[in-house]
């Protein structure tokens, strides 16, 4: 009787959703896979596991990707954002938020790869008109909708976005201001 193959485990060390984690992984072991079952970040979904639907995308430095197609290995060193770093329970994020006001979704499955790709999208290209916003979204699909509310939910989160930092520039403003004249 042949004894059975165990897989070695790699250390991994990287950050994820701000929160530095260090694990064990097999090599070959995806990091949809990973994120959902080793980290419990459920969020992340699999839809394809080809890369062609974009439900698992995750920000990996920023940037995102197809986590059904990296190795949890290559993500060594790089801060991982999934649908769960884009809020906290007490307040949603700019995308999330607009996909609630103006109904972005319906089943929900793809949605997670949706605010990801977005919330990238919007950091390189905060002013996105309508065309722009379904190229952004085009590496995503959707089964549920006619994508029009997705497209509506980019464009308010662009809003969203741009009222953020207008309100920042002006508490900081009020706040040079308040330090000029206590001075």
């Amino acid at each position: 009787m042949t004894e059975p193959v165990t897989e070695e485990l790699l250390d991994l060390t990287l950050t994820v959703n701000g929160v530095p984690r260090h694990a064990k992984a097999p090599a070959r072991r995806l990091l949809s896979d990973f994120l959902r079952h080793d980290l419990q970040l459920t969020g992340t979904h699999v839809g394809c596991e080809h890369g062609v639907c974009g439900a698992c995308t995750v920000l990996v430095d920023g940037q995102p990707m197809r986590s059904c197609l990296m190795f949890a290995i290559t993500a060594q060193a790089h801060e991982i954002t999934t649908v769960e770093g884009l809020g906290t329970i007490d307040s949603m994020g700019p995308v999330q938020q607009a996909f609630t006001e103006c109904h972005g979704l319906q089943c929900g499955f793809c949605t997670p790869g949706f605010l990801t790709t977005i919330t990238a999208y919007l950091e390189d290209h905060p002013h996105p008109t309508s065309d722009e916003a379904r190229e952004a979204i085009s590496g995503n699909l959707c089964r549920c909708t006619g994508y029009q509310n997705i497209v509506k939910s980019v464009l308010r989160a662009a809003e969203i976005k741009a009222e953020i930092r207008a309100e920042i520039r002006a508490e900081l403003a009020a706040g040079t201001t308040a330090e000029v004249d206590g001075a």
